[in-house]
């Protein structure tokens, strides 16, 4: 079922495997789902892991992108092939905020605001995470979070840790050219 287009924001995350393979390959999933059309990648952020307990620097580091959609599906649809492609990539649920191959959270969905039993729109945490507000930044020095503030200065107002990985070691996704800077 499709519906009018709307610009969705999706949030990569991976602290297991081959980190970077992995998050190229779920930029080249992300753009080929139906009802989607990638319109941009932000590079690629490396931060702490963060668990229910807090920051856990004894495990493996995150590497973390952004990407843009437009996409012309409803949300729930979107978080079904979601988490369709996290468990292609190796995706296990067997702790909550545990270490992972592949995490991909929907961030905003145009303006919609959704709470429901599987999904919440805007995501509840983004205003709080410079690993999805530092990425973002760098797509759109405009953006905000509908109902929280204008992203810059909710990374300004955060205890900024992540750190921009260096080009070289982000390759671009297939069929994506040019998507990471």
């Amino acid at each position: 079922m499709t519906g009018p287009t709307k610009r969705v924001l999706l949030a990569l995350g991976s602290n297991l495997g081959d980190r970077s393979a992995t998050l190229a390959g779920a930029v080249h999933d992300l753009a080929g789902l139906p009802g989607a059309t990638l319109v941009a990648v932000s590079p690629v952020y490396e931060s702490a892991a963060v668990k229910l307990d807090g920051v856990d620097n004894s495990a493996p580091r995150y590497l973390n992108a952004v990407l843009t959609i437009d996409y012309t599906g409803n949300p729930h649809a979107l978080l079904d092939a979601v988490n369709a492609i996290e468990a292609e990539h190796g995706r296990v649920r067997a702790e909550r905020w545990g270490d992972r191959t592949l995490d991909i959270d929907l961030i905003v969905f145009g303006q919609l605001s959704v709470d429901d039993d599987r999904l919440t729109l805007p995501h509840p945490r983004a205003a709080e995470r410079d690993f999805v507000l530092a990425p973002w930044l760098d797509l759109d020095a405009k953006a905000a979070i509908p109902g929280r503030g204008l992203v810059r200065d909710l990374l300004a107002a955060t205890d900024t840790t992540v750190r921009r990985v260096a080009d070289a070691a982000a390759p671009a996704p297939a069929a994506v050219p040019g998507a990471w800077r």
